[in-house]
This record gives C-alpha cells, sequence and structure tokens, in this order.
C-alpha cells in the first residue's frame, strides 16, 4: 500500500493499526525532562505557544493540521496525516508514530505530539539528531511555518542565541539572488565588509559553500549562511571572469542606513537621487531631511532596485512626501477583508519623479511604485519586481522568540493584485541597452510614437511572459550606468517626462 493510500484508509479508519494509549495529562514522565538530548516539556510549551497563537491569526481558514502535517518538511522520507481521530507519522512504507488527536484547544496536547513526533524524526535522521537544540527549534518551527506558509519564519531568541553563541555576528556583506541554475549572483556588496575586503564584486557567482553545492541548499540554510546570529567561517567557491577561486570570510557586524542621498548637481541639472533599502521610519526621516534640504530640484531618481519592507505604516509615510494623503495600498488579510492604507500628510515635494525597479524590488516597496504610477507621480523604469508583495503578522512567543507570517496581501491603492504578479516598468531597461537603441527609444517619445503596452492595466498577459520580454539585467555595473543616464533623460526634458507620465 502506498502513502497516499495508507493515508486515505487512516482518514476512514480502515486500517488496523498498534494504537497509543489514549491521551493523557502527559506523553511525557515528570523524571524524565529530557529525552536524546531535547528537554521535551520545554518544547512542547513553545509548540503549545506557537500553536494557540497561530489560532488567534487569520491564515486563510487553514486548520492546525496543515501546521503539524508541515513536519514532513523536515525530510523527503517523512509523511504525515493529521485526521479527526489520530495524528500518524509513516517514515518511507512504515509507521513510526501514532497518537491520538488532542481535543480542540488542547495545545499542550498538540505541543506534547510535536515533541513527540521530533524525536521519532530525531531518530531516523542524522542531521536532525546532530542539531543543537537552537537549531532543532529552528528547523522544526521553520517546517511548522512552511506548512502553514511558505514565506513565514521563525526568529529565534536573540537573548538565548547570544547565550549560547557568546557574541552577535551579522553578515558576510553582500547581497544577491539565485540564477536559473540555483547557484547565487552576487548584487550587491557593503563596502568595508568582510566580502568587499575580500575582493568579491558585483556579478560573481557562489556556486559552492562551505563544500555544499548553493544549488542544494534551501533557501533558509543560505539566509543563514550570509547572515544571523551564528558564527563561524563561511567557505566560498567563487566563479569570476578571472577564474575560479576559494574565499574564506567570517561574518562581522555591518551598519547600513536603510537609504542614501546622493544629490547631483551641475551647471545645468539638479537631481537628487534617493537610494531606499530597506522601507522603515528610518528611511522615512532619512528621505524626509533630504528633501528639505533640497528643496528646488530638477527631479529625483526614487531607486526602488533593492527595497524591501513589510512595515505598511512607513511605507505610506514613505510614498506620501510624494503623494500625499492619497491611497497607497490595501492590505487583504482574508477574501472579504481589506484595508487602505493612506499617508496622513500632505507631499512635501512636487519634483518629478523617475522610480527605478527590479526583480529585487518586493514588500511594500512595490505598493510604493504602485502608488507612483497610479497618481501619475512618476516614471517606472527598469525591470519587474518579484511580485512578494506582503506584509508578516509578527507574533511573539513566550520563549523569547517570534513567528513571522506572511499572511497579508498588499494590492495597489486601488486594489490591483501585485502580490503574485509584479509591477512593471513603463520604460523597461533591458530593451535599450545599446545608445542606439536609446536614442531611437527616445525620438519615438517625442514624436509620439511610443505606444507601450502597460501590463499594469492589461492583467490578461501572463506574468511570466512579460518578465521574458523585459528579462533581469545580470550584469550590475552595467545596469546602473544605463539607469542612470535613461533617468537623466527623462528628468532633464520635460516633453519626454510628461509624454511617459501620460502612458
Amino acid at each position: 500500500m502506498n502513502v497516499k493510500n495508507l493515508f486515505k484508509a487512516l482518514a476512514f479508519g480502515s486500517v488496523v493499526l498498534t494504537v497509543t494509549p489514549a491521551f493523557c495529562d502527559s506523553l511525557f514522565f515528570e523524571d524524565e525532562p529530557i529525552q536524546d538530548g531535547v528537554p521535551v516539556f520545554e518544547m512542547s510549551k513553545t509548540f503549545a505557544d506557537i500553536y494557540e497563537k497561530l489560532d488567534s491569526v487569520k491564515w486563510g481558514g487553514k486548520s492546525i493540521n496543515v501546521a503539524i502535517e508541515g513536519l514532513e518538511n523536515l525530510n523527503k522520507n517523512a509523511h504525515i496525516a493529521a485526521t479527526d481521530e489520530r495524528v500518524v507519522l509513516v517514515w518511507g512504507d512504515s509507521i513510526v508514530g501514532n497518537f491520538p488527536r488532542p481535543s480542540a484547544g488542547d495545545w499542550n496536547g498538540f505541543g506534547e505530539i510535536t515533541t513527540a513526533l521530533v524525536l521519532k524524526l530525531r531518530a531516523l535522521d542524522p542531521s536532525l539528531r546532530a542539531a543543537s537544540t537552537s537549531e532543532t527549534y529552528q528547523m522544526v518551527v521553520d517546517a511548522l511555518m512552511r506548512g502553514v506558509d511558505e514565506r513565514g519564519r521563525y526568529v529565534f531568541s536573540r537573548a538565548a542565541e547570544v547565550l549560547e553563541d557568546g557574541r552577535i555576528l551579522t553578515s558576510v556583506g553582500m547581497n544577491g539572488i539565485r540564477d536559473e541554475r540555483g547557484n547565487f549572483r552576487v548584487h550587491g556588496v557593503f563596502k568595508g565588509s568582510p566580502a568587499d575586503v575580500a575582493g568579491i564584486h558585483i556579478g560573481d557567482l557562489i556556486s559552492h559553500i562551505n563544500g555544499t553545492a548553493v544549488a542544494e541548499m534551501s533557501d533558509g540554510e543560505l539566509e543563514s549562511v550570509m547572515d544571523g546570529f551564528n558564527s563561524g567561517t563561511v567557505k566560498l567557491k567563487l566563479v569570476t571572469p578571472s577564474g575560479n577561486r576559494d574565499v574564506v570570510l567570517r561574518r562581522a557586524t555591518i551598519v547600513s542606513a536603510d537609504a542614501d542621498i546622493v544629490h547631483r548637481s551641475s551647471q545645468n541639472t539638479n537631481i537628487l537621487e534617493i537610494i531606499v533599502h530597506n522601507v522603515s521610519n528610518g528611511a522615512v526621516s532619512i528621505v524626509n531631511e533630504a528633501l528639505a534640504r533640497y528643496p528646488n530640484l530638477d527631479g529625483i531618481v526614487l531607486d526602488l532596485r533593492v527595497a524591501t519592507g513589510d512595515d505598511e505604516r512607513a511605507a505610506a509615510k514613505l510614498a506620501g512626501l510624494f503623494i500625499g494623503q492619497n491611497p497607497v495600498m490595501r492590505i487583504a488579510q482574508t477574501s472579504y477583508e481589506e484595508v487602505e492604507v493612506v499617508p496622513g500628510s500632505n507631499a512635501v515635494t512636487a519634483a518629478p519623479v523617475v522610480v527605478l525597479l527590479s526583480d529585487m524590488t518586493r514588500g511594500t516597496s512595490e505598493a510604493i511604485a504602485s502608488a507612483f504610477y497610479e497618481n501619475g507621480r512618476g516614471v517606472l523604469v527598469g525591470t519587474p519586481t518579484a511580485g512578494l508583495a506582503r506584509i508578516a503578522t509578527k507574533i511573539d512567543l513566550d520563549n523569547g522568540g517570534a513567528l513571522e507570517l506572511m499572511n497579508k496581501s498588499v494590492k495597489t491603492g486601488s486594489g490591483r493584485d501585485i502580490d503574485g504578479r509584479g509591477v512593471f516598468p513603463i520604460v523597461c531597461l533591458s530593451n535599450i541597452r545599446s545608445s542606439q537603441q536609446q536614442n531611437a527609444f527616445f525620438l519615438n517619445v517625442i514624436n509620439d510614437t511610443f505606444n507601450a503596452q502597460d501590463f499594469n492595466k492589461d492583467t490578461s498577459v501572463n506574468a511570466d511572459d512579460i518578465r521574458r520580454g523585459c528579462p533581469k539585467i545580470t550584469s550590475g555595473a552595467d545596469e546602473d550606468s544605463l539607469s542612470a543616464a535613461v533617468a537623466a533623460k527623462i528628468l532633464t526634458d520635460r516633453k519626454i517626462y510628461n509624454r511617459l507620465i501620460m502612458e
């Protein structure tokens, strides 16, 4: 009998199993608080806290079964079925755990069953068995969260992590994205960081980390290597234009502002460049101060190419500096409930704006880009955004950690879906790479023969098809110089700017 048929049989009660005794006060004995190196009561309490608090959050009507069954994310050989009567763990084709399902609202019971399942899995999975207590929490709760929401995550207690490790180390100092083969392409390097000191450059490809092929690593594993609180060296195998080389880095504390300001002034132009890294209250303060300092601008370049964020209030404040009291986004927590987010203050500048986008523009920054578009307040230039427009519900846990459940979908101020689809530029940079292409493009704009298809309005076209027609630019230096030239041309020629705004 295969696993699928076995689960069907379990659901209808047609398979005879070795039954665990009826659920009682506890699955564990008080005089054995540590089993197989696991503090069972402490772990059970944490899981009970998680389930109880998840129950208070709107997460698409999903039941607790979804969370518990998420434990099978720990190993491809594990399969879990939570029926109305039982919670069953199958390893391969063998039943290795069979527990009576607690009654509704018995969070301690669900917590203990989860711990019991973890003990069963540790006995069968060497990597899980070798994990420390904090690593086990991270792996298990991440698996549970992926059962609920593939982009949800568990934030372990900083206090506990510092006690274990003795220090806080945050990053190797670079960011990037995976390529089509799953390798990691460097898109940015923090000045003075370990990556910078080691001579890693934008465009370098990382094929192996600590001896493991990056293509075989999960996104969570990759993130934990690049930053986090755990210390240790990071051994990279780089593929660069000048050849392959091995690099050893050690994470170090890196402090970076949520936004950077560059004022470009010459005899003919007066342009302010605003680079947003994280949509936060700190970024709002930096941008607001810069706009007050440079009041008479010919134009503004708002660079959202690496911007992320999940703070809707900060996003509203940032967008409000430019669009005033107009809707920035709508937040949909369920299929029938939406909350409109509107800035509380008037705009502080009327200068023309070019908004730069890329596939790394995500979260509330996608809503900000849409707000500029829908209010005719800026020209969108670049490549399509990530289409990852969600906001997290943050749930504090009793153990000092927290859950982030990405259960709030972000829509534009007018109610258009952008989560899963993205925001599309009016000017696609990847289609005007050469000087000749740029000249032809702007000539068409001036002659009123620029007939761009607006994919933000035309939702009948598949988003993947749009991305193939306007692909991401793989050379960081080329994209920087290209975007700067195109943005300057748009901002310094009012006829071009006005024509593109009308699009």
